[in-house]
């Protein structure tokens, strides 16, 4: 590990906010990511981990703290045991974009929509990203984490992680902290190996994306290419000759309500059912069966709300900025904040309050952050 010349987060980070922090560390390799986590955690003193920075929004002061730089990356390929299948295990540092270029040109299957999504692998899990219908959740193995109390490495199996949407025990979400706290290291993947050719397109979500039909059949690269534009349109992809991609991506998350909930918003409010819902089965044992099967009891899927239809039909459309601020909805999307040049974290955090007070006085409901908060409050 090597400690370097601390570099303002606002040259770090996706949304340009953020002063320089106390001490900065890079870590070029996974064991000089454990030694630094490890001297930083016994100091006791406030730190953070920094992969992309694409997901975060710093406040304006200077971080009393260590910033440790995640910079490691490879890939690795091994054997699944499920045929037809293989198994990626990828270094926390290693550029998402670059892990599914990978997988496209190799023939795996099972990331190529979240193509374009910014950031790292290791922050991936974190809150089980997804794009177009496909979920983190439906390919990931396990990671291998170190823990911040222990200080112990540790390989995790999915099923412990706790993913849902954009969560996990390990996110730090906005006034709550992680379940887990702990940092990973690598992250281990399982892809269908299916070749450069056509293929049906899995997920109504991503086909209607796309443009495409039920039954068509396109390779993972004509799916890759054609989500990158598609992102690209809403300033999605970054640029930096674009403002629009000046951002954290979506500020907020698409509200998760209950059903009830749900039937109060307008008709036109685009909604999606967070799960099938199945038919309850009672089991009864037979020594007390006394011949009457109680009436199942019938349960409502939550559902999941288009946070970018309440923000425009709370009145805040694409490209609104407050007076004198340098903080602005994108001009692309809705869900986007963007700095447009030297604003201040203040500037965007005043905007997102704004637009939390409009979506609430209309329709009920505050909006939650996506990204990480450190050191601003909304």
């Amino acid at each position: 590990m090597t400690d370097v010349e601390p570099i303002p987060l606002a040259e770090l980070t996706t949304l340009r906010t953020g002063g320089a922090p106390a001490r900065m560390i890079d870590a070029h390799t996974r064991d000089e990511l454990v030694e630094a986590l490890r001297e930083t955690w016994a100091d006791a003193e406030p730190w953070l981990v920094l992969g992309g920075g694409s997901n975060l929004f710093v406040g304006d002061e200077p971080f009393a703290g260590t910033v440790v730089r995640v910079l490691t990356s490879g890939i690795e390929r091994l054997p699944a045991a499920r045929p037809g299948f293989v198994r990626l295990k990828v270094q926390a540092g290693h550029s998402w974009d670059d892990l599914v270029a990978y997988a496209v040109g190799e023939g795996l299957a099972g990331i190529a929509a979240m193509s374009g999504i910014p950031g790292t692998v290791g922050a991936a899990p974190v809150q089980n990203i997804g794009a177009y219908g496909q979920e983190i959740a439906e390919t990931l193995v396990e990671v291998e984490l170190i823990d911040e109390e222990t200080g112990e490495v540790s390989v995790v199996p999915v099923a412990d992680l706790g993913l849902g949407f954009r969560t996990s025990v390990l996110k730090h979400h906005y006034g709550s902290l992680p379940q887990r706290p702990a940092v990973i290291l690598s992250a281990t993947f399982e892809l269908a190996e299916v070749g450069s050719g056509d293929l049906p397109v899995r997920g109504e979500q991503l086909r209607t994306a796309l443009g495409l039909g039920p039954t068509a059949s396109v390779s993972l690269g004509w799916i890759r290419d054609h989500v990158l534009e598609t992102r690209r349109r809403k300033g999605m992809v970054l640029d930096d000759s674009d403002p629009d991609t000046r951002s954290a991506g979506s500020f907020f998350q698409n509200a998760i309500v209950s059903a009830a909930f749900a039937r109060t918003l307008p008709d036109a409010c685009p909604r999606w059912p967070l799960r099938a819902l199945l038919d309850p089965v009672t089991v009864i044992p037979l020594d007390v069966y006394d011949g009457v099967v109680p009436h199942p009891i019938s349960g409502e899927s939550d559902v999941k709300v288009s946070a970018a239809w309440l923000i425009e039909h709370a009145g805040v459309r694409k490209g609104f900025s407050l007076p004198r601020s340098r903080a602005a909805v994108s001009s692309k999307h809705a869900l986007a904040l963007t700095n447009r040049g030297d604003g201040t974290a203040a500037e965007l955090a005043e905007l997102a309050r704004f637009i939390q007070g409009r979506v609430q006085s209309e329709f009920g409901l505050i909006l939650q952050p996506e990204p990480v908060l450190v050191g601003v409050e909304l």
